[in-house]
């Protein structure tokens, strides 16, 4: 090591050396060990979901590739909140909580000790920022390692994901799915361990964290269950040694140019909605100026190469087969949509790491497109404003063929409201639902809509009917949808003041959304208007209420 590492710092101060030393005893630590670099495993192991339960052979496998490195692995947990068992219930309003107090933990338990680096693994959907934003909070040497993607299930030959149960239920609901079907596609939807197989959030993230360049390049899309998995879980532990030794910084990487990298890679394989959320939070957590608009801009000049679920029918094992994130970002790089310069973890640039990827996708797969036969010639996620959210809100716009509508209001002030609304068959083509008291603090914690969308597309709606919300979608949302609406309406934002049957037009083409109600009608509901009381007043709820930004800025609880 170049100079002392933190723990070296720490017990070699005085007083502090001999207490330190002792109780470092009780845990292994033997003559010669004091002067390693002490590396954190944040381990978010759990057998609650799919997502984390195949985390502990990854982490024993970190520990033992960081010991063998020259370093002394110290293993510390951090709490996971699961999007698909919390959906549609109380549960899931703890889920975007979930990321801060994620960040939180990690950057307590690695400062609280001292630590010289961080290995973080994760898998589920608020793991991957939460963990990149505490690295970047603490800007010591961290990589991210992912936990891996579940296999598809399959019924009757249809590929299966977690969104299909979700779907079947609004179809079983309209009478077009047998009994048989329902119950076979819930019990056949997760076949292993691993996170959501489509490009949904948690793929999302890990995908894009390759081409931010803080998790190793190729072994974001890998199947949890797979021994190349845990054998890039230890190459990540051998990386990230070096980069403590080579004192390389999370930002060092996490530039304004690798955050462009990383939303060009989510535009080009159609992933989530949540991206936005999460990247204006990294961002943050960063030092680094990124605004909403910075993902319009990005939008314009980069197509959707990849035809992965939910809009397409492909899934993260196809993907990954098929050449996966390198071959993307390499695609990127030779057309001028990369900023080949940005380092990486692996103390390389990002150009240097894709020398030998090919500049095309093999021909005999379906999965990317070739550049000059994109899907879609622009991104998928696009920023609408308009006077029901001069902020702006994000709409995701692929596997549409009409990108805008304009009808009457339905309005909910709350998910399960309307999902009853849906199931009950209430909703028409034509429709707009609102659905608000959802955002950040109203919500609070902006649930994800995955019931309600999931319905209206069992029921054939999806592309009949707009919702939008304050709240946010699901990565397995698709249709034609618009979630992050600011002002929410717990702050009084204008769509507090939408009422049953009024006009609003959602257009993607023109990236519009408006109530189409006069602005002096609107200054008369915003008089009579008054602020709801707070959902909850005790808790980490209510402290997150009274902490939370705005969405368009990421709904972050540490806004400098």
């Amino acid at each position: 090591m170049a100079k002392l590492n933190r723990r070296s710092q720490l017990i070699t101060a005085g007083l502090a050396r001999s207490p330190n030393r002792a109780m470092l005893r009780a845990v292994g630590f033997k003559d010669g060990d004091f002067e390693k670099p002490i590396i954190g495993v944040a381990n978010g192991h759990s057998t609650m979901n799919p997502c984390n339960a195949g985390i502990q052979p990854l982490v024993d496998r970190v520990m033992i590739s960081l010991k063998g490195a020259g370093a002394m692995p110290q293993v510390f947990g951090f709490p996971t909140v699961t999007d698909g068992i919390g959906m549609g219930t109380e549960g899931m309003k703890y889920s975007l909580v979930s990321r801060e107090v994620i960040a939180d933990a990690i950057e307590v338990a690695v400062n609280g000790q001292r630590m010289d680096g961080v290995v973080a693994v994760g898998g589920c959907d608020k793991n991957m920022p939460g963990s990149v934003m505490a690295m970047a909070r603490m800007n010591v040497p961290g990589i991210f390692v992912y936990a891996g993607t579940i296999k598809p299930g399959f019924w009757k030959g249809q590929k299966l994901t977690i969104v299909s149960p979700f779907e079947a239920v609004g179809a079983f609901t309209a009478g077009t799915m047998s009994k048989e079907d329902f119950e076979g596609i819930e019990k056949n939807a997760c076949p292993s361990v691993g996170a959501c197989g489509g490009q949904y959030t948690a793929n999302t993230m890990s995908s894009s964290f390759e081409a931010l360049g803080i998790s190793l390049l190729g072994s974001s899309q890998m199947a949890s269950p797979d021994g190349e998995k845990a054998d890039s879980a230890a190459e990540s532990a051998r990386v990230l040694v070096d980069a403590v030794r080579n004192d390389l910084k999370p930002r060092d990487i996490i530039t304004r140019k690798s955050i462009e990298n990383a939303v060009a890679l989510v535009m080009a394989t159609g992933g989530s909605t949540n991206a936005v959320l999460h990247y204006l939070a990294i961002a943050s957590a960063a030092g680094v100026k990124w605004t909403i608009d910075d993902f319009e801009r990005v939008r314009r000049k980069v197509p959707v190469l990849c035809n992965l679920k939910p809009s397409g029918p492909y899934v993260a094992t196809d993907f990954h087969a098929a050449g996966g994130v390198p071959q993307v970002l390499k695609m990127l790089l030779v057309n001028g949509a990369l900023h080949g310069d940005c380092i990486t973890i692996h103390g390389k640039t990002i150009a240097e790491m894709l020398e030998d990827v090919p500049d095309e996708p093999h021909k005999d797969q379906d999965v990317i497109r070739p550049w000059s036969n994109p899907l879609y010639k622009q991104g998928h996620l696009a920023i609408l404003k308009g006077n029901l959210s001069p902020e702006g809100c994000v709409a995701k716009i692929t596997g549409l063929k009409q990108t805008s509508i304009t009808g009457p209001a339905r309005v909910f002030d709350s998910e399960p409201e309307c999902s009853k609304a849906i199931l009950a068959k209430k909703i028409k083509p034509g429709d707009v639902i609102v659905i608000r008291y959802e955002g950040p603090k109203g919500g609070p914690g902006m649930q994800e809509m995955l019931a309600p969308t999931s319905a209206l597309i069992g029921q054939g709606l999806g592309a009949s009917v707009g919702l939008l919300t304050d709240g946010r979608f699901s990565g397995g949302t698709w249709g034609m949808v618009v979630g992050h609406v600011a002002p929410e309406a717990y702050e009084g934002g204008v769509i507090a003041l939408v009422k049953e049957g009024d006009s609003i037009t959602i257009d993607a083409k023109k990236h519009l959304i408006q109530l189409n109600v006069s602005a002096k009608e609107l200054a008369r509901r915003k008089r009579l208007w008054k602020v709801p009381k707070p959902r909850y007043t005790t808790g980490v709820l209510a402290k997150y209420i009274k902490l939370v930004s705005t969405a368009s800025r990421g709904a972050i609880t540490d806004l400098p």
